[in-house]
C-alpha cells in the first residue's frame, strides 16, 4: 500500500505543486486585495479635512475652502427630498439601483473587459453603492486609483453595504455624500449653493441640473459653463424619458425652464475669480485633494485692481440704471469686466457680474466666460488675418501661386463703402448697413476700421475668406466658432459668440505683438510650509518664476498695424468725436461693438501694459434702450484703465521690424502726384508699400465759359481742374453728393457760355463787395471745402459723457494755390468762428437737429471764396437709437 501511495504522489508530484502555488498565489491576491477593506459599519464616521486657502498674487486672502464635512453639509432624510430628484439621480448614475445587489453585471464585465484590456480603470461601471463605498469608505490615495484592485475592492464593499443596509439607507447615504461642485457636498448643499434653496423646493429642471453635476462637477458647472450644464441636464432628462420618469413633453417644458443660479459667495472676495479658479484646480488635482486641505494657491488676481474693476462697475452701471426727467429707462441690468496681463496672460481681474448676489440678474453666473455676440468688437481680428504678410506669404507658397493681386491687405488699401448685396447659402442676398445708415464711398481700412464700416468689414471677411478669418480667431484662443456650417460673413458684424475672456485674451495677442497666452489664474500650489518661505518674499518668488511661452500666432506686423489704427485717436474721430470714453491721455488700442437688436455692448482695448474687456446688457438677453458700445461699456472701461494705469509711466506700442512708413495719396492710398489734393503718412508691412502712382485724381483743361473739355476753338479763358474718379461701384455714391465729374463732351458740343462776370483768375465773380458769390459751374479746384463732419454724417448727444467731450471738430481744407487772411465759419448761417491762421479748425459743441455748415474765406488778393454747404444730424439721446449702431 505504501509503495502504491508512493507511486500515486511521485505520478502527481508536479500537480500538487502548481496546485500549492496557485493556492498561495490566490492567498497573495485575496491578501493584497482585500487585507485592510474598510468595514461599512463607519460609513457615518467621517474624518474633517483642514482647509485650503486661496490668495491673491501678492498673498492676500480671497477665500478659505471651508471643510465641507463640517461647513455646507446638511444632512437629510431621503423622504423629504422630491421624487423627480431621486428619478434624475438613479437615471442618470444606477438605472437598475432598485433591483441589483449593489453591482451592475453588464456594466461591470464592460468595464472589467476594457481595464483587463488596457490594463487600467478606461470606463465606469460604478453603481450608486459602489460610489458610495468609493467616496466614502477608501481612502484619499486610493481614491484616486485607477486600477482593477480598486475597482474588485469598492465591489466587494458594494456587496457587503448592500446585505447590510437597506436600499433606502443606501440612497440616502449616497445622496448626503456625494460631490457635487463648488465645494457642496450632499443634496442639500448643492440645492442651497445652486439655487439658494432646500432640496424639497427644487422642481424638475433643477433636478436635472443637479443630477447632471455628479458625474464631472468641475466640467459641468452651470455658474462656470452655462452651456455645458445645459447640454448634460438634457441627457438626464432624456434619461428619465427612457426610463419612464416622466413624460417627453414634461421633460420638454423643464428642458425650455430659465434656471435662476444664486451661488454662494459667504467672505469670499472676487468670488467669480475664485470659483473659476477652483474649477481649474479641480480639472487638475481633483477635488479630494482640495478638500483634504493644507493648500495654498497663489492665484493671478491683483486684488486693487479687482477693487478698481468692481468700483468701475459698481458706478458707471448706476448712471446708466438712474432714471433721467421725461427719458425712458435704459433697461441696463448687467455688466462684466475682465483684465489680463498682455506679456503673461494672467487673469488680474474678474468681475463675473454687477453683483455676485443678487439672484434677479442671475449675479453667481460669471457672464465673463459666457458666450454673446460680440458686435463689431470682433472686426479687429478679421483686420489682423487680413494684414498678415506672412499668413498670405505662406499661402503662396504652399499653392505654387503668387498672384494675389488684393491681400495682404494694407491700411491704406481701398475700399468702396456702398450699397452692397452678397450672395448667401439660403439664397437670400446679404445687405449690410452702417451704423450712421450713411455710405462713405472709396474709403482707406485705416478709417474704415477705425470708424467701424459695417460694409467694408464684410467686403474684407469676403476676401480674405470665412475659413481663414475663422482659422485667426481661433488661434487667437477664441473657441466659441466650432459649428462652422451655421456662420456667415454677417460674423464680421458679430454673427458669432464669443466669451468676454476669450476676447480680451485675443486683444491682449494683439498687444503682444500676435503672441498669444492662454488666460491662467493659478501661479503655484504649495503645501503650507512651503508658502511660509515662499511669503517671506513673494517679490523674489514672482520674479524667479519662468515666463509662460506663449504661440505666435500673426505677424508682429499685422497685430502692430491693427494696433496702431486702434489707437488712432484722429482715424476714429469722424465716428466718435474729440475726446471721448476710447481715450486714456496714453498710447491706447481700443474698440466697441453693439449688436443690432441692443442686446449686448462691449468695449475691449489694451495698452502695452493692461488689457481689458467690458460687457454690458441683461443676463436674460433683454434688450437695452439707448445705450450703444460708447456710452455703455466704454465709460467702465476707461473708469477703469484709468485707475490700474495710475501711476505708470505712458508707453508707446514698439514697432516691430518689418514696417515701412511712405507718404500716400490719401484718395487711393498709392503715391502721390503733384495733383493729389491730400496727402498722409501711412504704415505698411514690409513688401506691400504702393509702388504705383495714384490715378483717382487727373488734371484737366476746362472751358471756363462752357464747363466743357478744352478744345481749340473754345471761347475760354482756358482753366485747369483737378477731378476724382471713382470705381464704377461708387459712380451712384458720387452723384448723389453731387461730386464733380470729368465732361464728357469738349467746349465745341455744348451751349454758348452763360457767364456771370467769370474771372480769369479763379471763376468768382467779386464786383460784389457786399460779400462771396456763388461758384459757377466752370469753377477749377475748389478753393475752400469742408474736410469735416463729411456729408450726412449722424452724431449722437449721451447724457453719461461730458460736455466737453460731445464737441466734434469743423475743418476747413483751402485748395489748390489760394491763400487766406480768415476764414470764417457758418453753421446755419449764423458764424460760430472767424480763423486766422491754420489749422482751419474749430471745435463745435453739438446741438440737436439738422444742421448746415458752410466757409466763408478772404483770400490775401482781397477775393471772398465760399465752400459748397454739408449738411449733417444731431440727435439727442432719445432719438439715439434710430441708428442701428454696430460699432
Amino acid at each position: 500500500m505504501h509503495a502504491i501511495l508512493r507511486t500515486l504522489f511521485d505520478r502527481h508530484r508536479r500537480h500538487y505543486v502548481l496546485l500549492g502555488l496557485l493556492s498561495l498565489f490566490v492567498a497573495f491576491s485575496w491578501v493584497s486585495v482585500f487585507a485592510g477593506l474598510p468595514d461599512p459599519a463607519t460609513l457615518h464616521e467621517r474624518r474633517a479635512p483642514a482647509t485650503t486657502k486661496i490668495v491673491d498674487r501678492e498673498g492676500r486672502l480671497l477665500h478659505e475652502v471651508l471643510d465641507p464635512r463640517a461647513g455646507r453639509r446638511t444632512w437629510v432624510r431621503l423622504d423629504t427630498v422630491p421624487d423627480h430628484m431621486l428619478d434624475a439621480v438613479i437615471a442618470v448614475e444606477d438605472e437598475g439601483f432598485w433591483s441589483h445587489p449593489g453591482v451592475e453585471a453588464r456594466g461591470l464585465a464592460r468595464a472589467v473587459w476594457q481595464g483587463a484590456r488596457e490594463g487600467r480603470i478606461v470606463s465606469g461601471g460604478s453603481t450608486i453603492t459602489m460610489q458610495l463605498a468609493r467616496i466614502a469608505l477608501l481612502d484619499q490615495r486610493e481614491r484616486g486609483e485607477r486600477s482593477i484592485r480598486r475597482k474588485i475592492r469598492e465591489i466587494a464593499l458594494a456587496l457587503s453595504i448592500t446585505r447590510r443596509f437597506p436600499k433606502e439607507e443606501v440612497l440616502e447615504l449616497y445622496l448626503n455624500e456625494v460631490y457635487f461642485g463648488q465645494l457642496a457636498y450632499g443634496i442639500e448643499a448643492a440645492s442651497r449653493t445652486y439655487f439658494g434653496k432646500p432640496i424639497g423646493a427644487v422642481d424638475l429642471a433643477e433636478a436635472a441640473m443637479l443630477a447632471g453635476l455628479i458625474q464631472s462637477p468641475a466640467l459641468v458647472n452651470p455658474l462656470v459653463d452655462r452651456a455645458a450644464a445645459g447640454a448634460r441636464q438634457r441627457l438626464v432628462l432624456d434619461r428619465m424619458v427612457r426610463s419612464g420618469f416622466v413624460l417627453p413633453e414634461d421633460a420638454a417644458l423643464a428642458s425650455a425652464e430659465e434656471l435662476h443660479l444664486v451661488g454662494v459667495a459667504a467672505s469670499t472676495r472676487a468670488p467669480h475669480f475664485v470659483h473659476y479658479a477652483l474649477a481649474v484646480l479641480e480639472a487638475e488635482y481633483g477635488a479630494e485633494r482640495i478638500a483634504a486641505g493644507g493648500l495654498t494657491v497663489i492665484t493671478t488676481l491683483d486684488l486693487d485692481l479687482q477693487g478698481a474693476a468692481e468700483q468701475a462697475v459698481a458706478q458707471h452701471l448706476a448712471a446708466l440704471q438712474r432714471p433721467a426727467p421725461d427719458r425712458p429707462a435704459r433697461n441696463v441690468g448687467n455688466a462684466a469686466l475682465v483684465a489680463i496681463s498682455p506679456a503673461h496672460g494672467d487673469v488680474v481681474a474678474m468681475v463675473g457680474s454687477a453683483n455676485y448676489r443678487e439672484a434677479a440678474i442671475d449675479g453667481a453666473v460669471n457672464v465673463a466666460l459666457a458666450a454673446r455676440q460680440p458686435g463689431s468688437a470682433l472686426k479687429p481680428l478679421i483686420y489682423a488675418a487680413a494684414f498678415d504678410v506672412d499668413r498670405w506669404g505662406a499661402r503662396a507658397a504652399s499653392t505654387g501661386r503668387t498672384d494675389f493681386p488684393e491681400l495682404p491687405f494694407t491700411p491704406a488699401t481701398m475700399l468702396t463703402d456702398v450699397p452692397t448685396d452678397f450672395p448667401t447659402a439660403e439664397g437670400e442676398p446679404y445687405r449690410p448697413i452702417n451704423y450712421d445708415r450713411a455710405w462713405h464711398g472709396p474709403i482707406s481700412l485705416r478709417r474704415a476700421l477705425a470708424t467701424s464700416s459695417n460694409l467694408v468689414a464684410v467686403k474684407v471677411l469676403e476676401r480674405v475668406g470665412l475659413g481663414v478669418a475663422l482659422d485667426t480667431a481661433s488661434a487667437l484662443g477664441l473657441t466659441t466658432f466650432q459649428n462652422r456650417e451655421r456662420l456667415g460673413l454677417a460674423v464680421a458684424l458679430g454673427g458669432g459668440e464669443v466669451k468676454l475672456m476669450e476676447l480680451t485674451g485675443a486683444y491682449a495677442a494683439l498687444a503682444q505683438m500676435g503672441t498669444v497666452h492662454a488666460p491662467r489664474v493659478i501661479l503655484g500650489v504649495f503645501d503650507s510650509r512651503d508658502f511660509a518661505e515662499v511669503r517671506e518674499d513673494l517679490d523674489s518668488w514672482h520674479a524667479s518664476q519662468p515666463a509662460p511661452v506663449g504661440r505666435n500666432v500673426l505677424s508682429p506686423a499685422a497685430a502692430w498695424l491693427v494696433t496702431d489704427i486702434l489707437s488712432d485717436d484722429g482715424a476714429r474721430l469722424p465716428a466718435f468725436g474729440e475726446g471721448s470714453a476710447l481715450a486714456l491721455g496714453r498710447p491706447a488700442a481700443a474698440k466697441t461693438g453693439t449688436t443690432t437688436d441692443f442686446r449686448d455692448n462691449w468695449t475691449v482695448g489694451y495698452t502695452p501694459d493692461l488689457a481689458a474687456g467690458v460687457w454690458v446688457g441683461n443676463s436674460d438677453g433683454a434688450p437695452m434702450r439707448h445705450v450703444s458700445g460708447i456710452t455703455g461699456a466704454a465709460p467702465i472701461w476707461n473708469a477703469f484703465m484709468q485707475a490700474a494705469h495710475r501711476g505708470l509711466p505712458a508707453r508707446t506700442f514698439e514697432e516691430p521690424e518689418g514696417i515701412a512708413r511712405i507718404e500716400v495719396c490719401a484718395a487711393s492710398g498709392l503715391l502721390p502726384t503733384k495733383d493729389c489734393t491730400l496727402r498722409v503718412w501711412e504704415h505698411f508691412a514690409s513688401g506691400t508699400q504702393p509702388r504705383t502712382t495714384d490715378d483717382t485724381q487727373v488734371r484737366l483743361g476746362i472751358d471756363a465759359a462752357t464747363g466743357g473739355a478744352w478744345r481749340s476753338g473754345c471761347a475760354g479763358p482756358r482753366v485747369e481742374r483737378v477731378f476724382r474718379l471713382v470705381p464704377p461701384s461708387a459712380a451712384a455714391w458720387a452723384l448723389q453728393r453731387t461730386m464733380p465729374s470729368p465732361p464728357n463732351r469738349p467746349c465745341t458740343q455744348l451751349h454758348a457760355a452763360r457767364t456771370v462776370g467769370a474771372a480769369p483768375t479763379g471763376g468768382f465773380d467779386d464786383t460784389d463787395a457786399g460779400g462771396p458769390t456763388r461758384r459757377t459751374p466752370a469753377l477749377a479746384a475748389p478753393a475752400l471745402r469742408i474736410e469735416h463732419p463729411a456729408p450726412g454724417t449722424t452724431f449722437a448727444l449721451s447724457a453719461l459723457l461730458p460736455t466737453r467731450a460731445q464737441r466734434v471738430p469743423l475743418i476747413v481744407r483751402p485748395g489748390g494755390h489760394t491763400q487766406f487772411v480768415a476764414i470764417t465759419l457758418l453753421v446755419d448761417e449764423v458764424p460760430v468762428a472767424t480763423l486766422r491762421a491754420e489749422p482751419w479748425r474749430w471745435d463745435w459743441s453739438l446741438e440737436p437737429g439738422r444742421h448746415s455748415l458752410r466757409a466763408v474765406g478772404r483770400s490775401h488778393d482781397g477775393r471772398a471764396v465760399e465752400s459748397a454747404p454739408v449738411q449733417f444730424l444731431v440727435l439727442d439721446e432719445r432719438t439715439a437709437d434710430v441708428l442701428a449702431e454696430r460699432r
